[in-house]
This record gives C-alpha cells, structure tokens and sequence, in this order.
C-alpha cells in the first residue's frame, strides 16, 4: 500500500495539491510489466474508448512523449533505457514513431496520461490515453473545459470557489513546478479498468461488504506545465489495494480510525458521488473490525 490519503494527508473533495520533486513525477515499480500488458490490451481491443486526440495536439503530445524519454532513462536507468529509436523497459522494446506520441508516451508508464489545452479562454481536456479511468467515460470528458469535466463532483461546479481556483492555478502554473495530489473509493471490483459510474441514490439501501472482495482505489495525480506548448500534462496512476493489506500494516489501527473520520464526515451527495451511501455503514464496520 504505497499511497494512503485517507490517513489525514489529504482531504476528499477538496483541491489538495501539494508541490512534487521532479525526481518523482512517475512511479514504476513491480507491477509496470503487468499495467503496460493491461495497456496493450485495451488499446487493441476498444482503441476509441482509452484514445483520443484533437487536430493541432501533436505538438504537445510530442512534446510530453520527448519529457518522458529524457526522464525515464535518468531516474530509473535500471529499468529504461534509450536504444536508437526505441525505448527498453525491462525486457519489452518501444518504438518511439510507431503510433501517436501520445500513446507511445502511455506505452512506457503505468499513469495514465491526459493533455489540457487553453482554448478560448478555458482549459479543455484535448488529448488522453487512459486505459484505467475511476468510473467516468472518455468519451464524455473530451473537449470539455474544466468545470464542464467536473461539474458531477460537489462543490466543483461551475461558479464555485474551487472551480475558480483550478482555473488560476492552471493559468499560473509554471513550468518548472510540479504538483501532485490524491483520490480515493472504495470498490467491489479491483480491476484496473472501471468505466462504469459508481454514482447511486442519497436512499440507496445499506448492503454487506467481504473484506476480501473490497478495494481500496488510489488514485495519485500529478500536474505539469509543458515550456513549449504551454499545454499542461495531467498523469493518473491508479493503486488498488485489497481492504484486508490493513491488516497487515502496523499503523492499521490509527489508519482505519482516520479513514472512519473521513467517511463519517462525507455529506449525503459526497457520499453519493462516491458510490458509498449503501456501503458506508458496513465499510466503518469493517475498519472498526480491523482496528481492534
């Protein structure tokens, strides 16, 4: 459990960017091979579905494919490394002209990467290769400006606070600083790919949850502004942690109890929005049942 937010770190529903070393934009670790497999496949087989580009975005998406190749190789020379036209990432070759810059760029990373561009005024979603979305669509997120993208999360909608704040930090966001920040949710299915809403009723009825069959999603992003284009580069790694790993951390017992506060203070249409009104009681049960 690399990633744990729910422990006070940061808070849901809330902004929550924190500034990011350079050094650690991207996280590979054991299970690249795994996530890069899993890639391929979607890409192959619902291609529209993980890709999408915008006429006039392949300067920015080469631009962020040329940032990952410098990168790669100089912070985790054990696992990539530059070979004529290609990159190696453990044992797989990547040729970096094949396809769409954008979608090599995705092909060496487990994150997700998406693209915003300002368009008239808005930041507009212009470019994405996301193989591993946190129940949303696409399809339906592309070409949408910013609080158009967010407007089913609460206290996001256009007009709010925070989707003002977003825009200005978006227009003044320099280039050499990068930032991260965290979701969580919990879930019934620990597959990477999840495109369904998990969205449901304020009456939902209360149901059971199976510790083993419960997921803890993470879902660590991190922001940059490209010096070129000016375009900004969103990167969404996706953790997914079975609920019973708790047990086996030493923390476990202040970590449950932080995750309880979180979840007891969501609002009806947080909770909501999260897909938890019917699991709620039963997930606090089941912390409580780890916390001793």
């Amino acid at each position: 459990m690399k990633h744990t937010p729910y422990d006070g770190s940061s808070k849901p529903f809330t902004i929550g960017l924190v500034q990011l070393e350079p050094e650690r934009w991207i996280e590979p670790d054991d299970a690249l091979d795994y996530y890069l497999q899993e890639k391929a496949r979607l890409l192959e087989g619902q291609r529209d579905a993980v890709f999408v580009a915008g006429d006039g975005t392949e300067a920015a998406q080469a631009e962020l494919l040329n940032s990952l190749v410098e990168y790669l190789p100089r912070c985790y020379p054990h696992i990539y490394r530059r070979d004529g036209d290609a990159m190696v990432v453990g044992k797989r070759r990547v040729p970096l002209s094949r396809d769409a810059a954008l979608v090599t760029a995705g092909s060496l990373v487990q994150d997700d990467l998406a693209i915003m561009e300002c368009k008239g005024g808005d930041w507009r979603l212009t470019a994405a290769y996301v193989a591993f979305p946190s129940s949303w669509s696409l399809a339906e997120k592309f070409g949408r400006a910013m609080h158009e993208i967010h407007a089913p999360v609460p206290g996001f909608e256009a007009g709010t606070r925070n989707a003002e704040l977003i825009v200005r930090m978006f227009d003044k966001l320099p280039p050499g600083r990068l930032v991260e920040r965290f979701n969580w949710a919990v879930n019934v299915d620990g597959a990477l790919h999840l495109p369904k809403s998990k969205s449901e009723g304020i009456g939902a009825e209360a149901v059971t949850l199976a510790e083993d069959g419960t997921f803890i999603r993470v879902e660590r992003q991190t922001l940059r502004k490209l010096p070129q284009t000016g375009a900004i580069v969103f990167t969404i790694r996706i953790y997914s942690d079975p609920l019973s790993a708790l047990r086996r951390r030493p923390d476990a017992a202040a970590l449950t109890r932080s995750f309880i506060g979180q979840l007891s203070e969501l609002t009806l249409p947080q909770a909501a929005y999260k897909g938890l009104v019917s699991k709620r009681e039963a997930l606090i049960a089941a912390l409580l049942e780890i916390a001793g």
